[in-house]
């Protein structure tokens, strides 16, 4: 099943209809089927409601119909071979529904954005009933084959597609240095952690804009913006909210160092979306965030064993839930111009090396071509 053969590709993508917000799985999933369509492919978007992961019984029950018959969707052309791709928000959660699926002959693809190890064994079933796994980060990939290896019944074949990044026009900065964390506000983005590192380099120059969904949890958001008044941080950060186009263009416009310290984190595509505009990053080690980091190193988008090469176009801090660390990264940041300039050389290097979302969607093709015909 590939751009250039025969058979004409059609894939149904079933996505998460409760992910109101623009996260990354949901920025994946329409970068993923733009890019598709433009190797020919065609690709049906199928939002199915639901309390995910997991879902109430009949949200799966739902589900599986679904995956058993049409469920709305147009029939492909006789000439093609429809593919069903679920997102691993709704899959991991719902094995019952995989398993149907399969049992009729019609198993259904996984696409993992996040893992679910708080259900493992429903993890690990559903994998299992898979007609394969793609996974959105060799991090991702890496945790399933880790936890479900040594299971009864093995998890489908494991394949890795790595979001692509879409061009984006060079950062020109700021005077003084302009701040952006582009993120939902949610425990898991730890914005509060990086206002008290914030806090404490008041004595230097500098700005912030914490970009990203209010409403994902209200309560986490109203701690966010209630922390920039405790913490003196008024005429410094601004809160605006979700923002798009021409709004967050100019956002990310002025930026000099983008930050993404989220407790765990897949692989973290706000990472690469600001390397394409030259931007330089810090993360929080230990997560996928690093791997994305790597992503236009020469060496490839392998998270390196060691933390990363010294030439990373940023840092990978080590955080757990004290700001200190972080707060020094920071400082040396603003105090050592010779870092600045490496590190956005290093970022401006890496800005022509990030692989489009071609390149990601013949991943996914190739993935599904290898493991033979459709069901």
């Amino acid at each position: 099943m590939t751009a250039s053969g025969a058979s004409r590709a059609a894939i149904r993508l079933i996505v998460p209809g409760n992910v109101r917000h623009n996260s990354g799985g949901n920025a994946y999933n329409s970068a993923l089927t733009r890019g598709l369509t433009a190797l020919g492919t065609d690709v049906e978007n199928c939002p199915v409601d639901g309390h995910w992961p997991v879902g109430r019984e009949e949200e799966r029950r739902r589900l599986a119909g679904l995956l058993l018959g049409d469920g709305g969707a147009t029939s492909p052309a006789p000439s093609t071979a429809r593919v069903t791709i679920v997102d691993g928000l709704v899959a991991l959660g719902a094995p019952e529904a995989l398993e149907a699926a399969a049992a009729a002959g019609r198993p259904a693809w996984i696409l993992v954005h996040m893992t679910l190890p708080g259900h493992a064994d429903r993890e690990g079933m559903a994998l299992a009933a898979a007609a394969g796994v793609i996974c959105a980060s060799s991090t991702a990939a890496a945790e399933l084959r880790g936890r479900h290896s040594s299971a009864e019944r093995s998890p489908a074949r494991i394949h890795v597609a790595l979001p692509g990044t879409s061009a984006a026009a060079l950062a020109a900065g700021s005077s003084p240095p302009h701040l952006i964390a582009v993120a939902a506000l949610l425990p898991n983005k730890d914005q509060l952690l990086l206002l008290e590192a914030l806090a404490g380099i008041r004595d230097l120059p500098w700005t912030a804009s914490l970009v990203g969904s209010d409403s994902a949890d209200p309560a986490y958001a109203e701690s966010v913006r209630g922390a920039v008044i405790r913490l003196g941080l008024t005429e410094r950060v601004s809160v605006p909210g979700e923002l798009s186009g021409p709004t967050l263009d100019a956002e990310w416009g002025r930026a000099d160092l983008s930050l993404l310290i989220s407790r765990t984190e897949a692989y973290g595509m706000v990472v690469t979306e600001s390397l394409a505009r030259g931007i330089p990053v810090v993360v929080r080690d230990g997560t996928g965030a690093v791997e994305a980091l790597a992503a236009g190193s020469p060496g490839g988008s392998e998270a390196p064993d060691d933390g990363g090469p010294p030439n990373l176009p940023g840092a990978a801090v080590v955080l757990g839930a004290d700001p200190a660390p972080l707060e020094a990264a920071l400082r040396t940041w603003l105090t050592d111009p010779g870092l600045r300039s490496r590190w956005r050389d290093t970022a401006l290097a890496a800005r022509t090396r990030l692989p489009g979302w071609d390149f990601t969607a013949r991943t996914v093709l190739d993935a599904i071509a290898a493991s033979g015909p459709a069901n």
